[in-house]
């Protein structure tokens, strides 16, 4: 029984110190940066992302841990819907839809989307 335990904590920490590979780069898009997400990451240790639109949770976790190096706890996603806007009152437009998960990093754990 000791031994599954030693050989489940292996798994988890070899998932955490493998490379990304080029998709984990193509399921985490970009950042987004608002004044809630900004909230989030100071008060909550949440990061608030921009995903793939085939990614789902245990993908988002995955590449997370492999580019970040850093621990991941839980992974919310929200599917933002696309908007219909007017361009100068008389044009009308369409503010694309995405996909954005928020990924709650363990305690202790830190993320610095800006290095200097």
């Amino acid at each position: 029984m000791a031994a599954k335990k030693a050989k489940a904590e292996v798994v988890k920490d070899s998932a955490k110190l493998s490379k990304a590979t080029i998709h984990d780069f193509d399921i985490i898009i970009e950042p987004v940066l608002t004044e809630k997400s900004m909230a989030l990451m100071q008060e909550q240790n949440k990061v608030t992302v921009k995903v793939s639109k085939k990614a789902n949770r245990a993908d988002i976790k995955k590449a997370f841990e492999r580019v970040f190096q850093v621990s991941v706890e839980d992974v919310n996603i929200v599917n933002v819907s696309s908007k219909d806007t007017r361009r100068g009152g008389r044009y009308n437009g369409t503010i694309p839809g995405f996909k954005k998960a928020i990924v709650t990093l363990k305690d202790g754990e830190a993320l610095d989307l800006f290095k200097e």
